[in-house]
């Protein structure tokens, strides 16, 4: 007599399938082809990267402050057409020490900082309120630059704030107000809430610059990092010395 074959289980078939977190795997994820049929992974080693012809720069002339060749950086940035040269990435981390990172743009260059904007109840305004050190990154890939920035956060005056408040867009100074930035959207109360913040929009710098905060990441390390054909990056970083000033280093590629 043939009898059918049947699959071994581990488990009798009446018998209750023990729960064993060791086999929770997530499901395997395979990205799928690039652009003809090639393997993404291959795809994406074939993309070009560091084409640009980054202009002359002698780490050996370099200003004593990291923020004066930073500005400088920007301006050469701008003369050459690069889109948004203010633009940036802001890293942060919560108390947990959970990253996170997005990109804004540079408010301002001054007292040993660079500054940035925030709803102060925002994910970020949170974070850096909370745990007040952040990482900033530029990144101007036709010139072949970027620039790192690691330090302390400080927030800024409120009076100073509340002018960065006032000179935002109505949409943003009425998105500020209402506190929900991150929030799930709600479209059927959009309009409803926004003519509520009217008036609210128009009340003293002071009373409203409690919702929006300027930040300042102190410049303690920075970092300029130029791309060379050959692969022999410069990298010139910028330490805070105990005297006050900055001791310099050349880094390896």
């Amino acid at each position: 007599m043939t009898r059918t074959a049947r699959s071994w289980s581990p488990h009798p078939a009446d018998a209750p399938v023990q729960d064993d977190p060791a086999h929770h795997h997530p499901p395997a994820h395979r990205s799928g082809p690039g652009p003809g049929g090639a393997p993404l992974r291959e795809w994406l080693l074939g993309l070009p990267l560091l084409r640009a012809q980054p202009p002359a720069f002698a780490p050996a002339e370099a200003p004593a402050e990291p923020l004066e060749l930073l500005v400088a950086w920007l301006r050469e940035a701008v003369a050459a057409g690069v889109p948004e040269p203010h633009a940036l990435t802001l890293a942060t981390v919560d108390a947990a020490g959970r990253p996170d990172a997005r990109v804004l743009v540079l408010k301002d260059v001054a007292d040993s900082a660079l500054w940035v904007a925030s709803g102060a109840g925002s994910p970020k305004g949170r974070q850096l309120a909370s745990v007040p050190v952040a990482a900033l990154v530029f990144y101007w890939p036709q010139q072949g630059r970027q620039v790192r920035v690691r330090g302390r956060v400080r927030a800024g005056g409120e009076r100073e704030s509340a002018r960065d408040f006032l000179e935002r867009p109505a949409h943003g100074r009425a998105e500020s107000l209402l506190e929900r930035q991150s929030r799930p959207l709600d479209e059927a109360h959009l309009s409803d809430e926004f003519a509520d913040v009217d008036d609210l929009i128009a009340l003293e710098p002071a009373t409203v610059s409690s919702t929006w905060r300027l930040w300042g990441v102190d410049a303690s390390r920075v970092e300029f990092w130029q791309s060379s054909p050959d692969g022999q990056h410069l990298r010139l970083r910028y330490s805070r010395a105990e005297h006050g000033g900055y001791d310099r280093q050349l880094l390896r590629p």
